[in-house]
Order: structure tokens, then sequence, then C-alpha cells
């Protein structure tokens, strides 16, 4: 399913991410999916050196309930933020699955530019967030 995910930079503090998840909260608007990295853009040699110079920051990926709202709450509240479409899929929790689809994706020569995922328990189903070159082929080959 073709989703909206939001990314922010938040300061690399304590308590700047319970701050967020509070904001939302209070507004009943719930996070289905987070994931915290700082995309890769440079050689490995210049990989570590980019990751101090950006120790002041973390980049937030979320996909949350209620994407208007929350993105209305963000603008309100001076964070710096953008929105992308990108995949969520619904994984079986076992080896193995997700080489499934990540090999699907290669098959169709879909370059997966980031993901993550999550999952609630051993025997619950793991939510994974793809974040693919092309969005329109990865929604017509994933297609529910």
């Amino acid at each position: 399913m073709v989703r909206t995910e939001i990314s922010l930079f938040l300061e690399n503090v304590p308590g700047e991410l319970g701050k967020l998840a509070s904001l939302f909260s209070n507004e009943r608007i719930n996070i289905d999916a987070r994931g915290k990295s700082i995309k890769r853009i440079a050689s490995v040699a210049s990989y570590n050196s980019m990751r101090k110079d950006s120790a002041k920051f973390a980049l937030i990926r979320m996909i949350v309930d209620q994407t208007d709202k929350a993105i209305d709450l963000l603008s309100k509240n001076d964070y710096l933020f953008d929105i992308m479409p990108v995949m969520t899929l619904e994984l079986e929790n076992k080896p193995g699955s997700l080489a499934a689809i990540t090999n699907k994706f290669g098959k169709e020569g879909i370059n997966i530019n980031y993901v993550y995922g999550t999952v609630s328990s051993p025997d619950e189903k793991c939510l994974f967030v793809f974040c693919p070159e092309d969005i329109d082929l990865a929604a017509k080959i994933f297609k529910e």
C-alpha cells in the first residue's frame, strides 16, 4: 500500500523524540512506524565524518494514521519536515519473508533507497516501510 512518510530532523538530545510523540499523542495521532537514520549519501571513507557532523540532529522517518493532521501540527510547531510516498507491506514474521519481498523488487528492477520495519510480537505480522525509486511501478507490483 502506498502511504505518506514524514521525515523530519530532531535535535539529537534527550527528550526531543518524547516531545514529538507527546505532541502527536495529545492530538490522538498514532505513529504506525518509525525509523531513525542518517541517509548515506557519501563514500564509506567520508561516512564516519558525516555521522560525526550530523551528531547534532537525527533524521526521523514515520508513518502516522492521520497524515494531514500531523503535517498541520508539525507546521504549526515550526518543525522542518518533508513528505514522500513510500510502500508499506505486512510480512510474515519468519525467516525468508524479507528476502522474498526484496528479491521481487530486484527482479522488477526497482532499487530500494531505504527500508525499516516493526513487529509487535513473534506471532504477529511485521510492518515494513520501503522507499523505492519507482513508487508507481512498486505500487502496481505489490497491489493488494
